[in-house]
């Protein structure tokens, strides 16, 4: 099986504190992987964040790191702890005092794709469980890891913006309460995991192009944001939910007629995201 955990694409000048980071996208589907599944690979795909590591490759040219994932969020979650696995799914877990994703079935080992469709016929033994965590999860987030290490170092701080995209129905209960469907979600945590004039900042990157933003709802962010945002120490981490309506058919999961003029305005908008970690001339010239 392929070994490789995911695609960094770095700046020939790396100029900002700004990465980019897409764990969801992942499309590779490995023989192995789909002759223990149940579901035919287009319903393996459903779960997938189709195509936000295009939407985003505009960031290497803009100074900033691309990281993205190779392997689907079915076969293992990138933004989930690798001790959030689930003993409904792997052989030889204990189970734990309630945890709701463990609970829903989307553990780092997900049981379930969109829709609650069950992934196996069985459970999988606790070694290959680990295997997909070593192979995978820890060279992704090692790497991850590294990147923000390297932004706090030169640049004194460090802003990651976590990559996904949500199903257009995952915002009915927006609609439900009268208020206008977003176009984006960033979620912080509530605060927690980023300063709020950079959240302020992003929502202003978005909104300038026309984008309709809330914050936080319905969602506030995951491990990522939970794990690598401490702003207290300069390392901010926001996540960013696009409507795959936007760009995508959704039950195809393939690019719609929309495709490429919104993977344009998202170069717009990237490219105002990666300025604001961008240092003034004056500041590179005294290092």
């Amino acid at each position: 099986m392929e070994k490789t955990a995911y695609d960094l694409t770095v700046p020939v000048r790396r100029d900002t504190s700004v990465i980019f980071a897409s764990p969801h996208s992942g499309r590779h589907y490995p023989w192995a992987f789909q002759r223990k599944t149940v579901l035919d690979e287009r319903t393996l795909r459903s779960s997938e964040d189709a195509f936000v590591d295009v939407l985003f490759s505009k960031a290497p040219e803009f100074g900033a790191p691309l990281l993205a994932a190779r392997m689907p969020r079915a076969f293992v979650d990138l933004n989930r702890s690798a001790d959030e696995l689930d003993p409904a799914v792997v052989e030889g877990v204990r189970r734990v005092s309630h945890n709701p994703r463990i609970a829903s079935g989307l553990g780092v080992i997900p049981r379930v794709v969109a829709q609650g469709r069950q992934i196996y016929r069985g459970k999988m033994r606790l070694q290959e469980a680990h295997a997909r965590i070593a192979d995978y999860w820890r060279p992704y987030h090692d790497a991850l890891q590294q990147l923000l290490n390297e932004s706090r170092a030169r640049f004194g701080e460090a802003i990651l913006i976590d990559c996904h995209s949500m199903p257009h129905e995952a915002l009915d209960v927006i609609a439900r309460r009268g208020k206008p469907r977003p176009d984006v979600v960033l979620g912080d945590r509530f605060g927690a995991a980023a300063d709020g004039e950079i959240v302020d900042r992003i929502e202003e990157a978005f909104t300038a192009a026309g984008l309709r933003v809330s914050r936080n709802s319905p969602f506030a962010g995951a491990f990522v944001t939970q794990h690598y945002g401490r702003p207290s120490s300069g390392q901010h981490v926001i996540q960013v939910e696009i409507d795959r309506s936007l760009y995508m058919n959704e039950a195809m999961i393939r690019p719609n007629g929309n495709f490429h003029a919104f993977r344009r305005l998202m170069g717009s908008v990237t490219a105002q995201i990666a300025d604001m970690g961008r240092r003034r001339p004056q500041e590179l010239a005294a290092e």
